[in-house]
């Protein structure tokens, strides 16, 4: 199973990004898919998910600026994240959760600085 997260870099202040993650070797829809970040010194917080069905779910700190989207097709889930502040600067990694069972399975992570 692998999870290969794209898309991350270096911002402005208001600035936007959008990640992807790359699923293989799961049946993609079947999982709900998430994007959790960690910064350094503080514990690993979720961002956003996405069920199978397509129900979403996002934390207070990101709503109305972040969308996630998966595409079945392409086995990938996405995040767009626009109006980024400093406080976003992390290590954004992807989730898989099996809807079935227990499996769970997260990627390597890719960086978000925002800064000025």
């Amino acid at each position: 199973v692998q999870l290969v997260e794209l898309g991350g870099g270096s911002v402005q202040p208001g600035g936007s990004l959008r990640l992807s993650c790359a699923a293989s070797g799961i049946t993609f829809s079947m999982y709900t898919m998430g994007w959790y970040r960690q910064a350094p010194g503080k514990q690993r917080e979720m961002v956003a998910d996405i069920t199978s069905g397509g129900s979403t779910n996002y934390a207070d700190s990101v709503k109305g600026r972040f969308t996630i989207s998966r595409d079945n097709a392409k086995n990938t889930v996405y995040l767009q994240m626009n109006s980024l502040k400093p406080e976003d600067t992390a290590a954004y990694l992807c989730r898989a959760r099996f809807d079935r069972g227990t499996l769970d399975y997260w990627g390597q992570g890719t960086q978000v600085t925002v800064s000025s």
